[in-house]
């Protein structure tokens, strides 16, 4: 019996549950992020949470420049996207914060899981001043985006855009959000509606998300991840699945062209290598165009 996920609320027992009895219903499946891809949050959260979180926490004494920084690493580069402890070591570094974060590097660098529990746990067995600070942070950015919520809102169209894609498509959720926090978000624009499985930020990481699909029964070729960061393409490219992006700065005319387009070629398996390398270089010649700018 296969189970959907078509309720807004549930814990993570039974989010548990129901991957555990999620089956293969179509050839092919799409892999949609959240933040920055369906949601129109990503600014905002880093703007008005993990940046001034950051400057709280690690006492940053040049709050303009940090936020700077903090900005145009997480938001307009190469790196955008990337899991909030990779985001805050590569912004300590290039501020030249003086606090010693040896400690936490090291755990960012070799944990299979970057998230609160995974660092919860390796507190309990290496507890240091860096780590509880990360952990601090971290808690306060999830608390921080809550007081933001009712700013959160899709891009336009994303409802319709999943909804239509759900009739040709499993559909599912790969994203390095909490999982609270993309049940909560996708549930309040009944984007869960379209949805079959949720891989988050307590699955791992986007790479295995996408290695675990394959043994529900997809060939490479049918998985296609729709993303807007590096991290997104880097992850798709690890398990040899195809790749579309969300450009920033140009998400409604991205999901248009998925829809119009991609979508196609990919249930009827016509996305080829030349019309794959097209789009990643239009990938990246956008991040170059936001990076300069």
């Amino acid at each position: 019996m296969v189970v959907f996920l078509l309720i807004v609320v549930f814990s993570d027992s039974e989010l548990g549950e129901k991957m555990q009895n999620f089956s293969k219903q179509k050839e092919v499946i799409v892999c949609v992020d959240s933040d920055g891809c369906a949601m129109d949050t990503m600014n905002l959260k880093h703007e008005k949470c993990f940046g001034p979180c950051a400057v709280d926490t690690f006492h940053i004494e040049d709050r303009e420049r940090f936020l700077s920084l903090w900005n145009k690493i997480n938001l307009f580069s190469e790196t955008r996207g990337c899991n909030r402890f990779k985001g805050l070591v590569l912004s300590l570094e290039e501020y030249g914060y003086q606090g010693d974060i040896s400690i936490f590097k090291s755990w960012v660098s070799r944990t299979k899981e970057l998230s609160n529990r995974s660092l919860k746990q390796e507190i309990e067995i290496s507890p240091s001043e860096d780590l509880t600070l990360a952990l601090r942070w971290s808690e306060q950015v999830n608390q921080s985006i809550i007081t933001l919520k009712e700013e959160f809102k899709t891009f336009p169209n994303v409802q319709q855009n999943l909804a239509f894609i759900k009739r040709f498509a499993d559909v599912a959720v790969v994203s390095a959000a909490n999982n609270e926090a993309i049940i909560d978000e996708w549930g309040k624009y009944h984007l869960l509606e379209s949805v079959n499985i949720i891989f988050g930020q307590d699955q791992g990481s986007k790479a295995d998300s996408l290695n675990e699909l394959k043994k529900y029964g997809y060939l490479p070729k049918n998985i296609l991840m729709v993303g807007d960061s590096p991290g997104d393409l880097f992850s798709a490219m690890a398990n040899n699945v195809c790749f579309f992006p969300i450009l920033c700065g140009f998400e409604s005319q991205s999901w248009q062209q998925l829809i119009l387009e991609a979508l196609g070629k990919l249930v009827y398996g016509q996305f080829d290598t030349g019309y794959q390398q097209t789009l990643i270089e239009q990938f990246h010649h956008n991040l170059n165009t936001q990076s300069n700018n």
